[in-house]
């Protein structure tokens, strides 16, 4: 039995009428923008930009990925391919309703946006990523399929922002059942960065203590991709959609959307 969702913690949905984005001048392609939060956290670290982007006239979606956002233990029962299906299941949603559907992502989160973006390639219009993980950082987690069979987890990594007075909801346990399934989906979204054409707007902190800097530089020089943009958060940690450079992430995936849909601005 699963425990009860976290306050703060739930899934995020906002559409916008098809009659309401005409009256707003918005032009006739009606746009979605899918959210994927990160490993052990849960919608809250996203809910301040995807309230950001329904404001700016997108339909979004922001799932909570299964596991997540209830207890740690959760976790242990779940899967890469339970994350990714949830978010596929968001993608086709936002499909069935909008013309174009971006795909944006914190973290694992930006993980599962590359995948997104390598299995459905030209419906995935374009993809944001905010110190996205594509492989292991620390030498521990080699030894992950080993550990899972001793402890159940270990000390969690969230929360790491600069920001006074904000917090993540994440969970303070990391479960190594639940790490070593993700280590497979780093190795098949690494494999597979070549087939992400899509334009790409990249954020990463200068001090990440949870996703190396080397993540990004991975990212960029194995996509395919022509259209491809960087820009360098100076004052935020891991978290940093809810760090002191969250504003420029909320203003720059707008501008990002509005100049690849050629709404203007």
């Amino acid at each position: 039995m699963t425990a009860p969702v976290l306050p703060g913690a739930e899934p995020f949905s906002h559409d916008v009428p098809a009659a309401a984005e005409a009256a707003e001048g918005a032009g006739p392609a009606r746009i979605g923008v899918l959210l994927c939060h990160g490993f052990t956290g849960s919608p809250q670290s996203l809910r301040p930009w995807a309230e950001h982007l329904a404001e700016a006239g997108f339909g979004v979606r922001l799932p909570r990925l299964p596991g997540h956002g209830t207890d740690w233990h959760d976790m242990q029962v779940t899967t890469w391919d339970d994350w990714y299906a949830e978010v596929d299941r968001a993608f086709h949603e936002l499909q069935a309703g909008y013309d174009r559907v971006f795909v944006m992502g914190l973290s694992m989160g930006g993980t599962l946006t590359l995948r997104l973006a390598e299995r459905h390639g030209a419906d995935v219009a374009g993809i944001v990523l905010v110190n996205a993980s594509v492989k292991p950082d620390k030498a521990v987690i080699k030894l992950v399929p080993v550990l899972k069979l001793l402890v159940p987890s270990v000390a969690g990594i969230g929360n790491a922002i600069n920001k006074q007075g904000v917090s993540e909801l994440a969970y303070s346990r990391v479960p190594l059942k639940a790490l070593d399934s993700f280590a497979g989906g780093w190795r098949t979204v690494a494999a597979d960065l070549p087939k992400v054409t899509q334009p790409t707007l990249l954020f990463r902190s200068t001090a990440d203590p949870v996703v190396h800097p080397s993540n990004s530089a991975m990212i960029l020089s194995r996509i395919s991709a022509t259209d491809v943009t960087e820009q360098v958060l100076e004052k935020s940690s891991h978290v940093a959609t809810l760090d002191h450079d969250a504003e420029q992430i909320y203003a720059g995936s707008v501008e990002f959307v509005r100049r690849v849909a050629g709404l203007g601005n």
